[in-house]
């Protein structure tokens, strides 16, 4: 499974959909290995950020270079655990999982003021001055009883940005 040349078997679709929670159906999951076997163009099991780049909504994401940290070599089986956060049926604790991951890009567990600031300018580029995302997030943080130097942790983080109008879905073409 994951090269280009070999074929999804009945037991390799049910072992992925164990793998994601059961968040895509099985034809779903025939669809996201039709794509991944498309990205991975030289057949080598598993996909490079160079790879990943090629898909323009994801070059395009403001976020890119902090996702190719979590993406760059994923297997079949892990590109659709990535994906499942995007699925409607994903909870939102799923979803917040993956955001939280991309905040704490150091992999240490936690998120700094530092960490969500360095997000919001990636975010907002040049929209904001430095003076007004630090406004905002002071804002943020102090109405969740937080400081510019408490450090967040999953619970905490969710806690702060569980209210946030969040909708992170895709779609999946079906064939």
């Amino acid at each position: 499974m994951g090269n280009a040349s070999s074929v999804l078997t009945q037991y390799d679709i049910e072992e992925v959909q164990e793998h994601c929670s059961k968040l895509f159906n099985q034809q779903e999951i025939v669809s996201l290995y039709q794509r991944f076997c498309q990205l991975d163009r030289s057949a080598k099991g598993f996909i490079s950020a160079d790879e990943f780049m090629s898909v323009p909504e994801f070059a395009m994401n403001p976020l890119a270079q902090r996702l190719l940290k979590m993406v760059d070599g994923l297997n079949f089986k892990d590109f659709v655990a990535f994906l499942s956060a995007f699925s409607p049926k994903a909870s939102i604790e799923q979803k917040m999982g993956l955001i939280f991951k991309v905040y704490d890009s150091d992999g240490n567990g936690k998120v700094t003021f530092n960490d969500i600031l360095d997000v919001l300018k990636d975010l907002t580029g040049s929209y904001m001055s430095d003076k007004q995302r630090e406004e905002v997030l002071m804002q943020l943080l102090q109405e969740s009883g937080y400081t510019r130097d408490s450090y967040l942790f999953f619970e905490d983080f969710v806690k702060i940005f569980v209210n946030s109008d969040l909708k992170m879905e895709v779609d999946i073409p079906v064939d």
